[in-house]
């Protein structure tokens, strides 16, 4: 079994970028940013983006685990990750949190959040 996070964004444009540019994902081979819904992979994981409003709504999370998460912070910072959130700590920054994990989030255009978990 495999679960797929589904993101509605305004600016579909913006998201792919957004997503391609600074996160690093690309688009499944066959699908099109001219697509109502398209899936992006990354590393073994899939993300689908939608544009159709009745699909889902903005300000989804989903949790992406990972390996490293400071090193992959750092390569979101290259690409131009800036550390704006002031909500969470969490935006600024891989962290340890109490229950054990190190995290960060991040939020894109349209406040859908992927919070990155190493365990």
């Amino acid at each position: 079994m495999k679960f797929v996070p589904l993101f509605r964004c305004t600016d579909f444009k913006h998201a792919l970028a957004f997503y391609s540019g600074v996160l690093g994902f690309t688009l499944k081979p066959g699908d099109t940013e001219d697509d109502w819904v398209v899936t992006l992979e990354f590393q073994g994981a899939e993300l689908m983006l939608t544009r159709v409003d009745g699909d889902q709504r903005p300000a989804i999370n989903a949790c992406v685990i990972v390996d490293d998460v400071d090193t992959l912070f750092h390569t979101y910072q290259q690409r131009g990750l800036t550390i704006d959130k002031i909500e969470s700590p969490v935006h600024q920054g891989p962290v340890n949190q109490t229950w054990g994990t190190r995290e960060f989030y991040v939020t894109d255009p349209d406040g859908n959040t992927l919070r990155f978990i190493q365990r």
